[in-house]
């Protein structure tokens, strides 16, 4: 499973980053797409999360300041990040669940925001 990941990079609070994840029309078509995150010291989280049929799932600390969308055109999924807080500072790893199995992109993306 290949998931190309994109995106991220330094932004002072308050501002807005995008990142991206392309894979397969299989993975994409038929399986859940997110992102999770994971700061120094910290465990990894759910940031984001959206179904094949469109339903999403946000983590209530990005909840009204992130939004997850798919484009079924280009296989990719989208992260749309506002408001940044300083506590956002993270990589953010897209990953896709199929069946029971969790595969994360090889890339890692680094947001930092600062104060």
């Amino acid at each position: 499973v290949e998931l190309q990941a994109s995106g991220g990079g330094l932004v002072q609070a308050g501002g807005s980053l995008r990142l991206s994840c392309t894979t397969s029309s299989s993975v994409f078509t038929e399986n859940t797409m997110g992102w999770r995150r994971q700061s120094p010291g910290k465990q990894r989280e759910m940031v984001a999360s959206i179904a094949p049929g469109g339903d999403r799932d946000y983590a209530d600390s990005v909840k009204g300041r992130f939004t997850i969308s798919r484009d079924n055109a280009k296989n990719t999924v989208y992260l749309q990040m506002s408001s940044l807080k300083p506590e956002d500072t993270a990589v953010y790893y897209c990953y896709t669940d199929i069946g029971s199995a969790r595969f994360y992109a090889g890339q890692e993306t680094l947001v930092t925001v600062s104060s």
